[in-house]
């Protein structure tokens, strides 16, 4: 099948945004999963003097996860699709906590001070060049700032695959054709598969100049199949870098 990408997933997006959340819920750990990978980001003081972007907040369950790991930082969450912003946007927040309707490309062009940390939920195997977006988003971050990119990206086991194509084959593209929205859900399956390893993406982080990169699992069903990476933007002038094996620290 023909995998969606950038605009043609934003579109995707649009229309799936009004059951997106019922169908999230459906997931067990999927909240507490984003709070662990924005925990890990482990930002002192509760993110007090800090700026952070949340790219591809979707409907905001991301930007809520942040906002509990770093109750008060100034946090600017980003998305492609109007549609998941128009949800997130029903939602309460607090007024340091802002929503844009923007591309990774488009905030990486505004004329802004640099973030200290972006928390990046699920974005790079949705867009078509995902080495530009990890270009992208150091632009935007300070050198020494912090990322933390919560994704599927699986650990190469067969066993991993195989159970990742059986629960989306059970519950999640059956789900998803009940509410409309079969071509999105089996592009979440398939975008899976034919994404980057962890150790292959824990690379392409090292290859864009990212320093400290590490890989931790999740917990629960989805360990070996989401993984939280951490890294560093590299201070100017540094040298080298550093990596870890899946089921590093977090």
């Amino acid at each position: 099948m023909t995998l969606l990408r950038d605009h043609d997933l934003a579109r995707a997006f649009d229309h799936a945004a009004r059951t997106y959340d019922s169908l999230t819920a459906l997931n067990p750990g999927y909240r507490t999963d984003l709070l662990r990978s924005a925990r890990r980001l482990q930002l002192p003081h509760g993110g007090a003097g800090l700026r952070i972007l949340d790219l591809g907040c979707g409907t905001g369950s991301s930007t809520r996860a942040l906002l509990r790991a770093a109750p008060h930082a100034r946090i600017t969450a980003v998305d492609a699709s109007a549609g998941m912003l128009r949800r997130a946007l029903a939602k309460p927040w607090p007024g340091h906590v802002r929503f844009q309707h923007l591309t990774a490309e488009e905030v990486a062009l505004r004329e802004e001070e640099p973030y200290d940390a972006v928390f990046a939920a699920y974005p790079f195997r949705n867009v078509t060049d995902p080495d530009g977006l990890l270009a992208a988003v150091r632009t935007m971050l300070r050198p020494g700032g912090r990322l933390a990119v919560h994704e599927y990206s699986l650990s190469g086991s067969a066993a991993h695959r195989a159970l990742w194509t059986a629960v989306c084959q059970g519950v999640i593209v059956p789900a998803g054709t009940l509410s409309g929205d079969r071509a999105l859900y089996r592009h979440l399956w398939r975008s899976v598969l034919d994404f980057d390893t962890a150790p292959a993406f824990t690379a392409r982080l090292t290859d864009a100049g990212f320093t400290g990169v590490r890989v931790a699992p999740v917990a629960g069903w989805q360990t070996g199949i989401v993984h939280t990476f951490l890294a560093r933007n590299a201070s100017q002038g540094a040298e080298g870098t550093e990596s870890t094996a899946v089921g590093g620290a977090a």
